[in-house]
């Protein structure tokens, strides 16, 4: 299935007498030529330093592009998931924009007395949440108002939201596991307003984890600090991994372009000329060894 062929049909069917060339993306310009070669519906003249499409079988192009795009766009229904309209336009729940409008913080307490609030009053019980079940979800949309005073783990790795002993003992808070890549959708929420006192932000030490560090600090209205495990330097040099390193190096490099642009903490600087000289990233489960 062509979008790019389903989107230029309909140019072309709206359109009475020849079209324009220049009315169609190169993509589209490609879909056409084949779409005439092979069904003999159309046929593109050239006069001077111009070109035009000129439809000779609308019946067959509207026909194709029913196949194409079962429903038309202006009845679509802007109200349903963007996924549902994309299978009504394309056959395809991915065939454009399929972002979610809404997403789902999955976080746990640190400690008692954890509450998240919102600016009509409500409040959640975060702690009360995650005796009762384990863990505890809200969900966010760029422009709510959910906010909580207290700070912000966020860890990239699963085991480490699992099991919370390796926080320091003075750690309180709530945190949140956010599964390899921060989100588009968790930055925009965190750039519309400050959602904590404070984030200390917790990855693996290799390009990935510092570039997503840049991408968070570049976002947070809240103050953001990247945490550095005990001993790191000794355990860098123990358990450090030449793997992580390599696969990640584009994007340690990209990172440090980004984080000397913004200010980078003389600690994380430290981190950095480490990784470097060792050529060693280091997995942030190592916390517990």
């Amino acid at each position: 299935m062509s979008r790019a062929l389903a989107d230029a049909l309909d140019k072309l069917l709206k359109t009475a007498g020849p079209s324009a060339a220049t009315l169609f993306t190169v993509a589209q310009r490609r879909e056409l030529d084949r779409f005439a070669q092979h069904t003999g519906a159309l046929r593109l003249s050239t006069q001077g330093r111009g070109a035009s499409y000129l439809l000779l079988d609308a019946a067959l192009a509207r026909a194709h592009l029913l196949a194409l795009r079962p429903t038309a766009i202006d009845e679509l229904d802007a109200s349903l998931p963007a996924r549902a309209n994309n299978i009504a336009r394309m056959r395809d729940s991915k065939g454009r924009s399929h972002v979610h409008a809404i997403g789902y913080l999955l976080l746990k307490a640190i400690g008692d007395g954890v509450i998240w609030q919102r600016g009509d009053g409500t409040t959640y019980d975060v702690s009360t949440a995650t005796a009762l079940a384990g863990a505890a979800a809200i969900a966010i949309e760029a422009d709510d108002t959910w906010h909580t005073q207290a700070p912000i783990w966020l860890v990239e790795n699963q085991a480490l939201f699992d099991r919370l002993d390796w926080l320091p003992p003075n750690a309180h808070g709530s945190i949140v596991y956010y599964g390899g890549q921060l989100s588009r959708r968790l930055l925009d929420w965190m750039e519309l307003r400050a959602r904590s006192g404070s984030i200390v932000f917790f990855p693996d030490y290799d390009g990935v984890g510092l570039l997503n560090y840049a991408r968070l600090r570049e976002k947070s209205l809240a103050p953001v600090q990247f945490w550095l495990m005990p001993e790191w330097q000794e355990r860098l040099r123990k358990f450090g991994n030449n793997r992580v390193w390599q696969n990640t190096r584009r994007d340690f490099d990209a990172a440090l372009v980004r984080l000397e642009a913004l200010g980078m903490p003389l600690e994380v600087k430290a981190l950095c000329q480490a990784m470097a000289a060792q050529g060693l990233g280091l997995e942030h489960e190592a916390v517990w060894l």
